[in-house]
């Protein structure tokens, strides 16, 4: 048995306390259908930061009672892209400070401490701070050994650093600003089953190529025919997704897969009579299923 509460089919991290007060930081999250894990990404926040802000783009799940009850503020906003989602968020906040978290994310209680100290003399010294982010693999609760994902940008001063306006990518940019690293890392549960991280690399490769800008033919040409190698040793090897045994060969294949049926999908899209309206369409149902489908 866990030895913390269940609710709602979903486990909640027991929330942990003598860490002082809360810091004034804003964290924002965007969400669509997540309620299989907004409640562990909320738990890892609500007891240091100031307030807590679900943007949700039209769950059909119980994302959002889950997560008032988590004790987020939570408004909906339709689905305008990536980067455009993140900027609306961000202007939700109250605090200048934000943080940023996907819903299949949760910040580690190193992560808290780290940035807690940036505080103990004012105001953080830099605009912008990155940190890992590491893959937690289905029924672990720590990456794999020796974990290499990604470096991202996740905590920064909204006034001076912002999201980039951008429909397919969510990054952001901090133009003339420099930007230090921390060492504490984010745990990304970015898929709960193979099964469903088919589903998501499958839907994010469509909305990928839907929304892609024109590329040369003979260059996407090229590039399906080396992809599926290139991004399966990128994964497997440089990203060290070997250390995870069977799990790491199988999410090395994956991507690899998806990352080439990307490409061969954005020449169809643009070698096709219709190819001529790609970027343009605002279905809601190419919306990924995952508001972070990154891999």
């Amino acid at each position: 048995m866990p030895d913390h509460p269940v609710k709602d089919n979903v486990e909640y991290l027991p929330l942990r306390s003598g860490g002082g007060k809360k810091l004034p930081v804003s964290c924002f999250i965007i969400t669509k259908n997540e309620a299989d894990r907004i409640g562990r990404c909320i738990a890892s926040v609500i007891d240091w930061v100031d307030e807590v802000i679900v943007i949700d783009s039209g769950s059909s799940d119980a994302t959002v009672p889950i997560a008032r009850r988590a004790g987020a503020k939570v408004l909906y906003h339709e689905w305008p892209g990536f980067g455009q989602q993140k900027r609306y968020a961000e202007d939700q906040c109250r605090k200048p400070w934000v943080f940023n978290l996907d819903a299949d994310e949760m910040a580690t209680v190193d992560l808290k401490a780290e940035l807690r100290q940036l505080f103990t003399s004012g105001e953080p010294q830099f605009a912008a701070y990155r940190m890992p982010v590491h893959i937690v693999y289905p029924g672990r609760d720590r990456p794999r050994l020796f974990a290499k994902d990604h470096t991202c940008i996740r905590f920064y001063d909204r006034r001076r650093v912002r999201f980039k306006n951008s429909t397919l990518h969510d990054s952001v940019d901090p133009g003339q600003y420099p930007v230090e690293s921390l060492r504490s890392v984010v745990f990304h549960h970015t898929f709960s089953s193979f099964k469903g991280l088919i589903a998501k690399c499958d839907e994010r490769a469509s909305y990928s190529a839907l929304h892609a800008s024109h590329r040369s033919p003979g260059k996407l040409r090229l590039r399906a025919l080396v992809e599926w190698p290139w991004v399966f040793t990128k994964y497997y090897l440089f990203r060290r997704h070997f250390t995870a045994g069977l799990d790491g060969l199988a999410y090395a294949t994956i991507i690899a897969h998806y990352r080439q049926a990307r490409i061969i999908r954005m020449l169809a899209q643009q070698t096709s009579p219709e190819g001529s309206h790609a970027g343009t369409s605002s279905d809601p149902d190419l919306i990924p299923v995952r508001t972070r489908a990154r891999a």
